[in-house]
C-alpha cells in the first residue's frame, strides 16, 4: 500500500494478502491514527473498517513488547472478534504482533490464563470485556489505543461504561471510534473522554 512511513513487516503482510492499494479510508485516516490523535471515523459497512484498523494497530505497535496488552479493540459480537484476531495473524505475521481475542462464549479463567503469558492487542466483545476488567484486575497501564469498532452500535448497547471507566484512568491514551454513522451518543462520549478529537466522515 502506498501510504507515507508505512512499516516495512505491515507492508510486507499487506502485499503478500493482495491489498497493495490503500482504498479511500485507509488513505484519508492514515496519518491521522498514526499521529496519535482522538477520532470518529464514520463510514459506511464494507467500507473496510476492519482492515483499516488492524493495519493501524500494527503500525503503532511494530512489535511484540512485554507481556500487557497496548491495544484494545471493542466489537460488537464474536463473528467480529474471529475475523479481526485472524485478520491480525495474516497482516501482522512478520511483525509478529500477539493477539488474543474474547467473547460471550470463551472461559474467563482461560482467557487470564492466555493473557497472563503476554499479548499485544486485545479484541473483544463489549460485555466480555467489561466482566473481564471489572472482575480479574487486568494490567491496563501499557494502553497505548482503545478502538471502539461499530461504535454506534455498541453505545445502543450500553458498552460505554467500561470505555469511560478506562478512559479516566488513563486520560493519554488514544482512543478511536468507527462507525457507519456518527450518532448524539458518539458525540457525547467524544466530547467526554477525547482530546480535541479529530471527525472524519465519509459520503455514502
Amino acid at each position: 500500500m502506498k501510504l507515507k512511513k508505512i512499516d516495512q513487516g505491515l507492508q510486507n503482510g499487506l502485499i503478500r494478502n493482495g491489498l497493495t492499494e490503500a482504498n479511500e479510508l485507509q488513505q484519508e485516516t492514515f496519518s491521522t491514527i498514526k499521529s496519535g490523535a482522538d477520532a470518529v471515523i464514520q463510514s459506511e459497512k464494507g467500507s473496510g473498517k476492519t482492515t483499516t484498523i488492524v493495519l493501524n494497530v500494527i503500525q503503532k505497535l511494530k512489535k511484540p513488547f512485554e507481556e500487557s496488552p497496548r491495544a484494545l479493540i471493542f466489537v460488537d459480537d464474536k463473528a467480529k472478534v474471529i475475523e479481526m484476531v485472524d485478520l491480525f495473524k495474516q497482516l501482522g505475521k512478520d511483525n509478529e504482533i500477539r493477539v488474543y481475542g474474547v467473547h460471550d462464549k470463551t472461559d474467563l479463567d482461560e482467557d487470564k490464563n492466555q493473557i497472563s503469558l503476554g499479548i499485544d492487542v486485545l479484541v473483544g466483545t463489549g460485555h466480555k470485556l467489561n466482566e473481564m476488567f471489572s472482575t480479574a484486575g487486568y494490567n491496563v497501564n501499557r494502553l497505548q489505543m482503545t478502538v471502539v469498532d461499530d461504535a454506534d452500535i455498541l453505545f445502543k448497547n450500553r458498552i460505554d461504561v467500561p470505555i469511560l471507566r478506562l478512559s479516566e484512568s488513563m486520560p493519554k491514551m488514544q482512543k478511536i471510534f468507527f462507525c457507519n454513522q456518527v450518532t448524539e451518543k458518539i458525540e457525547i462520549m467524544a466530547d467526554r473522554i477525547m482530546i480535541e478529537p479529530i471527525f472524519i466522515e465519509f459520503d455514502e
